[in-house]
């Protein structure tokens, strides 16, 4: 049987689960959130996943969908299991079919989203314009179910409506908002392609086995699960090969966290004693402190810091992390710089750190006591420009 709940979903399971008629067939219901009215002219700002997740299990639960969905991050909130009704339709009286239970499934998806939201300074005019993150997964899910390829009234590309009772009760497939009998909305107005091609089934994994978690989580202002991208994805990467779990790569580890980042974390995990979703392979903030031991931060380092960290790390105890985060920053790029190996990429600016930065400043035509190991302003901002990282003071 495939999964009640889509694997790497925040379950808020609001209870009050009901059956589902299935004497129809299997559908999907795409949904837009479309919390705010804005235009090209007067754009507005996102609404949180986070505050629609509140709402949805709180005021707004008599409305809930099954899912949830973030296209910017790749979240997913599961209110409801797969196999029973959720409640973001219509369902009158006067209806032939009781909407929300109308096919073996009645998957309803509601991506956070409103025409002309305005997402961390870009103004996005459709769903389809965002990143999408996290609808392969969804996909893949919702194919497991059985719901087809398809949408019986036309992939929704604008905010018309058409609804069709004989095409709802015989068809299944995925149904936009705007195409369901007996309601009004005229949602979601665009959605993502299926990821076979129009009228492609996918295939559900094999019996038994899973789909890596597609998901995001942000840790100290990064991104980690797939899709993200950044030094962070590689400094992960080549802490899994350092500590044994690489056995999934087949090239990397890069900038771009894939699958194979996802099941060596989850081996990484397993290895800790976690089990179930806390060992999913995508990290949380402990499992990533124990990986790295510390965690990484945007790519900015204070001198001032550094310094400190240069004076006070190399005559402390083993593995003394002054300001972990920052030093790492500036021992990766070492590392890069053919100056520090890899495996001493840990947050502890120790004697070999300060050997490696000695390299550096003579890189950069420091001699003697100016080549002293102890960064300069002058040397960490090149240091900086060349391996893409900024300094203040």
């Amino acid at each position: 049987m495939p999964e009640l709940w889509l694997p790497g979903a925040e379950v808020h399971d609001l209870g009050d689960h009901a059956p589902t008629d299935h004497q129809y067939p299997p559908k999907a219901i795409a949904h837009i959130t479309w919390d705010r009215n804005a235009t090209a002219d007067a754009p507005q700002d996102w609404c949180s996943f986070e505050d629609l997740v509140g709402y949805f299990t709180g005021a707004g639960a008599g409305d809930a969908p099954h899912l949830v969905w973030d296209p910017f991050s790749g979240r997913a909130a599961q209110l409801f299991p797969a196999d029973s009704r959720s409640k973001s339709l219509l369902s009158p009286s006067q209806s032939p079919t009781r909407t929300n239970r109308a096919g073996r499934v009645v998957i309803q998806i509601e991506a956070v989203f409103f025409p002309y939201c305005r997402h961390q300074g870009t103004v996005y005019a459709q769903l389809v314009d965002t990143p999408c993150a996290g609808w392969d997964r969804i996909h893949a899910w919702v194919s497991s179910w059985g719901v087809p390829d398809a949408w019986p009234m036309g992939r929704p590309t604008d905010f018309s409506s058409h609804r069709d009772e004989h095409v709802w009760e015989t068809s299944g497939g995925w149904y936009a908002h705007a195409h369901v009998p007996f309601n009004d909305h005229t949602d979601p107005g665009s959605w993502p392609a299926f990821l076979g091609g129009s009228g492609s089934p996918s295939s559900p994994p094999p019996p038994g086995e899973s789909v890596p978690a597609r998901y995001q989580v942000t840790l100290n202002g990064l991104a980690y699960g797939y899709g993200a991208q950044g030094y962070q994805v590689t400094t992960v990467g080549r802490a899994l090969v350092a500590g044994g779990f690489g056995s999934h790569y087949r090239s990397g580890p890069g900038p771009t966290w894939t699958d194979a980042d996802t099941e060596n974390y989850a081996d990484y995990q397993a290895s800790l004693g976690y089990s179930g979703q806390a060992a999913d392979g995508v990290p949380g903030e402990d499992s990533l402190r124990r990986l790295l031991g510390y965690l990484p931060g945007p790519r900015t380092v204070s001198l001032a810091h550094v310094v400190a960290a240069a004076r006070s790390d190399p005559g402390a105890e083993q593995g003394h992390r002054t300001y972990g985060a920052e030093v790492a920053i500036v021992e990766q790029a070492l590392a890069d710089e053919g100056l520090l190996e890899q495996r001493w990429v840990d947050g502890s600016y120790g004697s070999l750190t300060v050997t490696a930065y000695a390299g550096w400043q003579r890189r950069c035509g420091y001699t003697a006591g100016a080549a002293d190991g102890i960064p300069g302003r002058d040397s960490l901002h090149r240091l900086g420009a060349a391996q893409g990282f900024d300094v203040t003071d």
